[in-house]
């Protein structure tokens, strides 16, 4: 059996290794570390869950410590930029904490690491004194980095490694341009390794122009069976049928943290407080919200003294909270890709998880493109008492809306109206006022 001895890492990554309780590699570490540590370019496919980030954050450090070890003696300058070895761009500010969390755990034992973050919506004052000094690792969302660029701030002239991590995602956002330009200011010879859902169209493209003769390593791609994530589909009549399934669904002993999915900012506050009023510790998170106040509802996730957290697709990848065991699709995603990571945030660590789609008839087309994207059907189900009054729709006979897009993309997309109380993102009505919700401390 293949242990992490046999993939070339440097004694002090073990020793972080061992600390953290893991002995072997998974499939997707086995296969990209050691064509890494050999200098090579790589493109990675692997699902999320499969251990991707530890695949490049394991050869950065390794980066990192040779580096030091082939530089001149004698510490860096005090006050004079060095800039990063290794630069790591990511999509989102969730994925970019997610990433420096698991470079500052592994780098445990590499004396003096320095890991920094530049991304949007928190102050310039801490970044700015953190690109001032020596850096090792730098994990950035592009846009912030771009600011940093343009002011003369963020030095790039030593990097030896930039990472793309979530390149799909980084394209959707509209970074490709923001991308180019970085990638412009990097040295020539340099080591680039991306990691995406897929590298068909663009994201195929951008590794062509970026990239020497590329590595393609493809590991538990988005159609390989999520063995310890049970699916189900329950077709919904309306908004109190789908109020009422989910109620259900959280009454359920089974729930030990679950994380509901919206399809925008407005639908995560409402639910969220109407939730709240119900007397279940939850909280919203959203990219709407201040970023002090995104990082405490994620620590008070991990700490347990959230049970729900109603989210959207910012928080479909980043999440790593191993007792999340259910995932409710409230609102369906706008795209395929994004089913696949939102269910993932169950099913972690060797543990199983449920994942609970709730669709409404004008979400068939939907469903059809993620059973399409997956190769997988998602099984109909239903609870006793609680049953779609309509026949149950038959996705794969529904054809999708004009360009490709269903009839109607998700819930989200037409505000909610129940009586009695505000629609997602309306005014208050008069004389209601919402029940705060708990919040992490």
């Amino acid at each position: 059996m293949m242990n992490f001895e046999t993939l070339g890492l440097h004694a002090a990554l073990l020793r972080a290794l061992a600390d953290a309780g893991y002995d072997a590699p998974t499939p997707v570490q086995a296969q990209a570390v050691p064509a890494a540590l050999a200098g090579a370019d790589l493109m990675v496919a692997s699902a999320t869950g499969s251990g991707k980030t530890a695949a490049f954050v394991l050869p950065a450090l390794q980066q990192v410590l040779a580096a030091r070890a082939a530089g001149p003696g004698g510490k860096p300058e005090r006050g004079v930029p060095q800039g990063p070895r290794v630069l790591v761009l990511v999509p989102t500010r969730e994925l970019a904490l997610q990433v420096a969390k698991a470079a500052v755990g592994y780098g445990r034992h590499v004396q003096g690491l320095r890991v920094a973050t530049v991304v949007g919506g928190v102050p310039y004052g801490a970044q700015l004194k953190a690109l001032r000094g020596p850096l090792d690792l730098l994990i950035a969302t592009p846009g912030r980095l771009m600011d940093h660029m343009a002011s003369g701030k963020a030095v790039l002239a030593r990097v030896q490694m930039l990472v793309l991590d979530e390149a799909d995602r980084m394209l959707d956002m509209g970074f490709i341009e923001d991308i180019h330009h970085i990638a412009q200011a990097l040295p020539a010879q340099r080591q680039t390794l991306m990691t995406s859902a897929t590298f068909a169209g663009p994201v195929g493209r951008l590794a062509v122009e970026l990239m020497r003769a590329p590595q393609r390593i493809e590991v538990d791609s988005h159609t390989d069976t999520h063995a310890d994530i049970e699916q189900r589909l329950h077709w919904v009549d309306d908004l109190a049928h789908k109020n009422a399934l989910l109620d259900h669904i959280l009454t359920e002993r089974s729930v030990e943290q679950a994380v509901i999915f919206t399809s925008t900012q407005r639908d995560a506050d409402w639910l969220a407080d109407r939730l709240a009023e119900m007397g279940h510790a939850v909280a919203a998170l959203h990219g709407g919200m201040p970023q002090g106040r995104r990082n405490r509802v994620l620590e008070g996730l991990r700490r347990r003294q959230l049970r729900v957290l109603v989210a959207t697709d910012v928080a479909a990848r980043g999440i790593d909270v191993p007792t999340i065991s259910h995932v409710v699709n409230y609102g369906l995603p706008m795209k395929a890709e994004d089913y696949v990571h939102r269910i993932g945030r169950t099913g972690r660590a060797g543990r199983s998880g449920l994942a609970v789609t709730l669709a409404e008839r004008r979400d068939v087309g939907m469903i059809q493109r993620i059973q399409r994207f997956t190769t997988q059907r998602i099984p109909a189900a239903t609870i006793a008492g609680l049953e779609p009054k309509r026949a149950e729709p038959r996705p794969e006979a529904r054809p999708a809306g004009p360009r490709g897009r269903p009839p109607h993309a998700g819930a989200g997309q037409r505000p909610f109206k129940p009586q009695g109380r505000p629609g997602p993102g309306g005014a208050p009505g008069r004389g209601a006022r919402p029940a705060p919700r708990q919040r992490a401390r």
